[in-house]
């Protein structure tokens, strides 16, 4: 697990930073980070449908908003928790392309500790950094 929620920078929200040695290894990360605030056991998610999940963005930040965006739209739309263990991310022109397969199941309340239900993310605080060490997002999420 390469994600710490943080306490400090929202009492009514739920924040964390994930960190990767890449841009796309922090994308597997933050989304494992979103869904471990839904569900206790990330393990728990067996990999019995798959998604493709498709961004476009101008920069990082906004395609990570996006990508993020994807685990909330299938949590809502299909009743699907969803983990994505592989990301690419491709320059297209102007702009930053993401694809990612994403695999999971429909929410079983009886098979998955359900933690809390996340409505959103949101740009409070929401930024990239690459540094020496690394790859580092900070996240608020809307619950």
């Amino acid at each position: 697990m390469s994600y710490t929620y943080l306490d400090e920078i929202a009492i009514a929200d739920v924040a964390f930073e994930a960190r990767a040695d890449t841009r796309e290894g922090l994308f597997v990360e933050a989304g494992d980070a979103l869904m471990n605030v839904m569900v206790e056991d990330l393990g728990s998610v067996r990999p019995l449908v798959r998604r493709d999940f498709h961004a476009r963005a101008e920069d990082l930040e906004r395609l990570l908003f996006e990508y993020l965006q994807e685990f909330i739209f299938f949590k809502d739309a299909e009743q699907l928790l969803l983990r994505v263990f592989e990301v690419a991310i491709t320059q297209e022109g102007e702009k930053l392309g993401l694809t990612a397969e994403a695999a999971g199941e429909r929410i079983d309340p009886r098979r998955h500790g359900l933690n809390a239900d996340v409505k959103a993310v949101t740009l409070h605080r929401f930024r990239i950094r690459h540094e020496p060490e690394g790859w580092t997002a900070t996240v608020v999420l809307d619950i």
